[in-house]
């Protein structure tokens, strides 16, 4: 048996240490992500029901409504972290760790002006709001919901500047590192909902409390911790914060800033249009689809991430053949998820009922079929589009992004109301609007790499 555990040790490491650098760099990111992701799917399917049972469907719905609506504050990064992760790889590239000083206080200093605006705005704004209108929920809860709105809105202000340090973590190829801090948020988040189970009556405040500080706790142990040691020399300071250096990071993020919109709003105002056309209760369906399926996605997520920073590099340094070989191996990882993803969906059923408990949650299994054909979508888009990012050939993305919002929308409120889909709507208009990753991404991939193209589809 020893001998036999010798071996594989063996055969992992050298598979480990073998090949190119970056492919090196990539794979140990890969090791340590399925095991910090599976923690993550292991976590998040705990809470789920917890949480459910804690304050009941309806109101976890209104949980995850007022989240996406909130969430929206997003915009006001205006592609900012996105615009660092690649100056910043491309600094240090370069050996140039006075600018990536730079580049990292400068994008400190400006998000936390940015954010502080925005939540004194949101704080003068908010008593004006009727959340029981917006949500299509009873007046009487119209302040609870109301607080909850504050709490939730100011987590989100905070942790978009303390998150700073994940980007970093990636833009140096070290997802796995971001993912171990994410991963911890939730398990705090986790411990709390145990203690609030245990402690404390229904309460969508203490929900809300609980779930919001515990990512913020450690965040801010993540930035004391890694600007304390490795991180050392990009430490932000005042000294080194230079807005003439906001250009750079803002002209790269304005495109990141428009496509992180239609992001927001093809996948954020999906609670939103459920809740105002259908329930809460329908909401809280299409989220766990969108977590079961999801779990493919995150599995896709762990071998793709790396490859956004790293085609920076190899692209910058002329390494075609390290690209289009890291595609085809991307491509491999898409039959294989497609394939478990049809198991998945057959079982989808049996799934939910052990998950959640028989009669919890009823979902349909169209809900299911539309939500398992999403995420393949969504899945085969993502290595065309992680390794555009990487290089900044972001223009044809851009004005795709600019369409696709509407195309959402639309698409999906005349199948609601004039065709009369249900709650599965949402996911057919998420895969029409996904036009630029299944149709132009692959494009301007084989334009680039494969016809070595510029122009246009490389800018």
């Amino acid at each position: 048996m020893n001998k036999l555990q010798s071996k594989t040790a063996a055969l992992v490491f050298n598979l480990l240490n073998k090949g190119h650098e970056r492919s090196i760099k990539i794979k140990k990111n890969i090791l340590e992500s399925i095991l910090i992701k599976g923690g993550s799917v292991l976590v998040s399917l705990v809470m789920v029901p917890l949480t459910i049972d804690y304050i009941n469907p309806s109101r976890y719905g209104i949980w995850l409504t007022i989240s996406s609506v909130v969430a929206w504050v997003s915009f006001f990064d205006i592609g900012l972290t996105q615009g660092l992760r690649n100056k910043f790889a491309q600094a240090k590239a370069a050996g140039d760790d006075d600018r990536a000083q730079v580049y990292v206080s400068t994008a400190y200093a400006l998000l936390g002006l940015i954010f502080c605006v925005v939540w004194l705005l949101f704080l003068v704004v908010s008593p004006f709001l009727n959340w029981s209108t917006i949500l299509g929920i009873t007046a009487n809860m119209r302040a609870e919901v109301s607080t909850l709105a504050v709490i939730v809105f100011t987590y989100f202000c905070i942790q978009f500047v303390l998150k700073i340090i994940t980007t970093i973590l990636i833009a140096d190829q070290s997802p796995s590192k971001a993912a171990l801090i994410d991963f911890l948020g939730q398990v705090l988040s986790l411990v709390f909902i145990v203690v609030l189970i245990r402690m404390a009556d229904s309460s969508l405040i203490l929900l809300g409390i609980a779930l919001c500080l515990s990512p913020l706790v450690i965040l801010l142990g993540a930035n004391f911790f890694l600007f304390a040691g490795k991180y050392q020399k990009y430490r932000p300071k005042i000294s080194k914060v230079n807005f003439s250096y906001s250009k750079d990071l803002l002209n790269l993020g304005l495109f990141f800033f428009v496509i992180q919109i239609a992001f927001i709003i093809q996948y954020q105002t999906a609670n939103f249009i459920i809740a105002q056309n259908f329930n809460t209760e329908d909401v809280v369906s299409y989220n766990i689809v969108f977590k079961y399926f999801g779990v493919l996605e995150m599995v896709s997520i762990i071998f793709v991430a790396p490859f956004w920073s790293a085609s920076t590099e190899a692209f910058m340094k002329g390494d075609i053949p390290w690209i289009k070989s890291s595609i085809k191996h991307y491509n491999t990882l898409n039959i294989l998820l497609a394939l478990t993803s049809i198991i998945m969906l057959l079982l989808s059923s049996k799934v939910y009922e052990l998950w959640l408990g028989k009669g919890i949650v009823d979902i349909n299994f169209q809900l299911s079929l539309w939500g398992f054909l999403f995420f393949n979508v969504s899945i085969f888009s993502g290595k065309y589009v992680e390794f555009l990012n990487g290089i900044s050939a972001l223009r044809l993305q851009f004005f795709a992004s600019l369409i696709s919002p509407f195309v959402y929308i639309i698409s999906a409120l005349v199948l609601i109301k004039y065709f009369h889909v249900g709650v599965h709507a949402v996911f057919i208009a998420a895969i029409v609007a996904n036009f630029n990753g299944f149709i132009l991404a692959p494009l301007q991939y084989f334009q680039i790499i494969e016809r070595n193209k510029r122009g246009i589809w490389a800018k």
